[in-house]
């Protein structure tokens, strides 16, 4: 069973322009997804999927491989199935590991965590998220523990099989859900997101524990 994962990274960003290259923390943003990328020992390859050649350059210079991505799958219409089709073709993996650079937070190791339980699991597709009571506004004030939680898909992580992709589909029948804390769930979308992430992230460089006081002291 070959299990390769993929970092998508488009040069188009309208919410924060070059995001994917900007710097945050010290390195650029698609740096710390490639970085928690190459400390899997479950993985067997992974690649950044790009159009663009900075951000190829840029990916090379941290020691991940590139696919070079079709400039018809890097625009706004393009969707992320696509792409993945289109990864699959070049590597043949059996399974797919998706890592999305908008989510920069991640404790160490947790690509192997999430692999191990899809294994042990049996599953057929995995996705990491959090669970939540925020629903839409119907006019009514309830307390929030009256409400009834669902799991939010965050997209840190997916892991998919390539039968279910084949089918137009990342998740199957025997889907695994993998709860991650708050501050592994910022996603990176809008200036904000970024100044978020940042703080995090560089709360993390100074305290390897900072994740355990998070817990202790949620912000």
């Amino acid at each position: 069973m070959k299990i390769i994962g993929i970092i998508p990274a488009r040069g188009g960003s309208k919410g924060i322009p070059r995001k994917n290259i900007k710097m945050i923390a010290g390195k650029p943003l698609i740096a710390w997804t490639i970085e928690a990328a190459k400390e899997s020992r479950l993985m067997d390859d992974f690649f950044v999927s790009t159009e663009n050649k900075e951000i190829a350059q840029i990916s090379e210079k941290y020691h991940a491989k590139v696919i070079k991505r079709p400039a018809h799958l890097a625009t706004d219409q393009a969707s992320l199935l696509d792409v993945i089709k289109h990864f699959l073709k070049v590597t043949q993996a059996d399974v797919v590991v998706l890592l999305e650079t908008t989510n920069p937070v991640r404790e160490k190791g947790l690509v192997d965590k999430c692999i191990r339980r899809f294994l042990d699991k049996k599953a057929d597709s995995l996705a990491t998220g959090y669970l939540t009571t925020i629903r839409e506004f119907n006019g009514k004030i309830s307390n929030r523990q009256q409400r009834k939680e669902f799991f939010y898909d965050d997209g840190n992580l997916y892991i998919i099989t390539s039968g279910l992709i084949r089918q137009n589909r990342i998740k199957g029948r025997k889907a695994e859900e993998y709860i991650l804390s708050k501050e592994q769930s910022i996603e990176v979308d809008e200036p904000f997101d970024f100044w978020l992430a940042e703080k995090v992230l560089e709360e993390l460089k100074k305290d390897v524990n900072a994740f355990k006081k998070f817990k202790e002291n949620p912000y």
